[in-house]
């Protein structure tokens, strides 16, 4: 039977027990300031579930703002890059339902494509024609030409479809 705060066993290995003090003489102070300082200041989250907050359009920046530019670019390419994702998802199911309805795909795969359509016209309203290096003022830019030439033209959509 062992007292309280000692060893289980006696280490008659001199080797042993001074590697055994040495570990934990290192040990000690580092498993504390993990235990005590790094786990109860970590956020509880899945590495998938991670939110951004939502930082002011290029529209709300000032002119000589660069930090402002910054978050608003960083913002633009995650929802760019969300959007395309979704479009991606769209199409798969478009495919997916081609391949497993074939032949009589037409009438059961109609309402994909056309949700598919509809999200692909408004990828390319919001990044279409701005290439890769796109940014959020050029994306701004586009949008109030766009806005422009509607106002003086009538809404784009109903010309392409003959409406």
């Amino acid at each position: 039977m062992t007292k309280e705060g000692e060893a289980p066993y006696k280490d008659d290995n001199i080797f042993r027990a001074f590697m055994s003090a040495l570990y934990a003489t290192i040990d000690a102070p580092v498993t504390q300031f993990r235990e005590k300082i790094v786990e109860p200041n970590q956020k509880k989250y899945p590495w998938y579930h991670q939110k951004f907050r939502r930082v002011p359009t290029i529209d709300q920046c000032y002119d000589d703002d660069v930090l402002c530019d910054f978050e608003a670019n960083s913002q633009f390419k995650r929802d760019r890059a969300v959007d395309s994702e979704i479009l991606a998802i769209l199409r798969q199911r478009f495919e997916d339902c081609m391949v497993y309805e074939n032949p009589d795909h037409h009438a059961k795969c109609k309402p994909l494509w056309e949700k598919y359509k509809d999200g692909e016209e408004a990828w390319f309203i919001k990044y279409g024609d701005l290439g890769a290096y796109g940014d959020a003022r050029k994306a701004y830019m586009k949008q109030k030409h766009r806005m422009i030439w509607e106002r003086r033209h009538g809404n784009l959509s109903n010309l392409t479809t003959g409406k």
